[in-house]
């Protein structure tokens, strides 16, 4: 009977029965010899998550919120875990040391589940491993009790998987392998570029109009978190994180003694948390603490403007440098009482690192690296969101005799500034921001990461005049913008044929 039943069977379906019936019946023979009942069947364990905010963490919730629960089971047992986003962020779960990984899931995919035998006992750590969330407090412990069998736990289904894919290695000629010579490597593919991307590069020239002399005022503002597939450079994409669908997010503006009711909406189509840390805002994490908004949802916090300058503010959920990277950045001016003194143009421009999984100038569609990010090793560099954002997209002029501020910061999230204009001398620098303290005839101006300057200079000669940053190896990554000059040159200031006119 059983050579019948071995030749109806094709090689990998009898492997597949032996490794299922085998064992089986070799841990129920002993018992029945010597008379014993055999043991009882493992259990199936159903455990249900969702996912959610409790006393300022993320984290996951059991069916009766409690967070982060210790789960439990023995060895031998079946483990079904359902998960649910219930804020609408995006989550997984995943447990290391059993090689165990749900699908991604998020409010819009529904509810997900990872199912898995459990054959090791021990304490183990369960936690999300989106970038960030582990951080933020999306962890817990997974308890199995019982003897270790000798097999280690695999998703069902695996087992399946692999043995399939082994049998197909017969049949299907070798990766890597050309005219019967092994390639040492094979390069990873990189996707198309998205099609559906579209600008997210913040016009330089949207820079609200001067407070002036007035009153401190009771002011509302409204900001949109959006994730967008932009246009990083010519035939090249990115999935970037925006406020209000810009990179930078919009140039806000103010006057000290001002008070601000600001909302952030988090767009329902989003995947992520996201927030809003204002350094001009002093307490609750310049409002970090208090904006955790999630997909679909919106908060509301009030704070009062005490300080005077040129601040950043960015996103402050975990992982912080990720959502920065993103393109979660932008500035808010604090005037003085009585405003700044007036001039002829002002711009508004900010630089940013941003690190992709394929080096600078490949075409197609990038992904964030976040190893790369946490190496401090960025792929571009850009101003205003995307290589050539100043120089291609968007303009920057001035006229001869014209007086330029420009209002400069770096978001970073890890790369100082040496910013520069090249062939002009900044006339006044509001170093750090402050706009108490002025230093005069300045070439280049150092800016941190998550600083600011405002910088003022009187166009005397028409040309091109490059913005830079002169650690200038960057410019090759996309660091370039331009202002264009117009107007009578004086030969006295420069002549280009060498001949100075008296």
């Amino acid at each position: 009977m059983y050579t019948d039943f071995k030749k109806n069977l094709t090689p990998l379906a009898l492997a597949a029965a032996l490794c299922l019936t085998v064992p089986a019946l070799a841990s129920a023979a002993p018992a029945a010899a010597k008379g014993k009942p055999a043991a009882a069947a493992t259990a199936v364990k159903s455990i249900s998550l969702s996912t959610g905010m409790k006393d300022g963490k993320m984290v996951f919730l059991d069916e009766k919120g409690q967070a982060n629960p210790v789960l439990r089971a023995n060895v031998g047992d079946t483990v079904e875990i359902t998960l649910k986003s219930g804020e609408g962020a995006q989550h997984d779960i995943v447990i290391d040391e059993l090689k165990v990984a749900s699908p991604k899931f998020d409010g819009k995919s529904g509810a997900v589940k990872v199912r898995f035998k459990v054959t090791t006992a021990g304490k183990f750590t369960y936690y999300c491993s989106i970038p960030g969330h582990k951080q933020i407090g999306m962890e817990g412990t997974f308890e199995v009790a019982g003897d270790s069998a000798a097999a280690v736990p695999v998703p069902e289904g695996a087992v399946k998987s692999v043995a399939k894919a082994e049998a197909g290695k017969a049949a299907a000629p070798r990766s890597g392998v050309k005219g019967g010579v092994e390639q040492l490597y094979t390069a990873p593919g990189v996707p198309g570029a998205d099609p559906r991307a579209v600008s997210v590069s913040m016009d330089p020239n949207l820079v609200p109009k001067p407070i002036g002399a007035r009153a401190p005022q009771f002011l509302k503002w409204r900001m949109e978190t959006v994730e967008l597939t932009g246009k990083l450079d010519d035939g090249t994409t990115f999935e970037y994180w925006t406020f209000d669908r810009k990179v930078p997010g919009p140039m806000l503006r103010a006057r000290v003694g001002d008070t601000i009711e600001l909302t952030l909406a988090n767009a329902k189509s989003s995947k992520q948390i996201h927030s809003i840390d204002l350094h001009s805002v002093t307490g609750g994490h310049g409002g970090g603490e208090h904006t955790q908004v999630a997909p679909g949802q919106e908060k509301t916090i009030q704070f009062k403007l005490l300080n005077p300058g040129l601040y950043v503010y960015h996103c402050a959920t975990p992982l912080v440098p990720h959502h920065i990277s993103a393109g979660m950045y932008g500035m808010i001016l604090v005037e003085p009482e009585g405003g700044l003194p007036k001039v002829d143009k002002e711009y508004y421009v900010m630089q940013g690192d941003i690190y992709t999984k394929h080096a600078h100038g490949t075409k197609g569609h990038q992904d964030f690296d976040v190893n790369k990010m946490a190496a401090e090793m960025p792929d571009y560099y850009v101003f205003n969101g995307a290589v050539g954002s100043l120089t291609k997209e968007h303009k920057m002029s001035a006229k001869v005799g014209e007086t330029v501020r420009l209002f400069f910061g770096v978001g970073g999230p890890n790369k100082i500034s040496s910013f520069h204009v090249i062939g002009e001398i900044f006339d006044k620098v509001y170093s750090e921001g402050s706009l108490t303290t002025i230093k005069k005839d300045v070439q280049t101006t150092l800016v941190p990461a998550g600083g600011a300057t405002m910088v003022e200079m009187k166009m005397d000669y028409p040309g091109k005049y490059l913005l830079v940053d002169h650690a200038l190896s960057r410019a090759g990554k996309g660091l370039v913008g331009a202002i264009e000059v117009t107007g009578p040159a004086d030969a006295t200031i420069y002549n280009a044929t060498g001949g100075m006119a008296h």
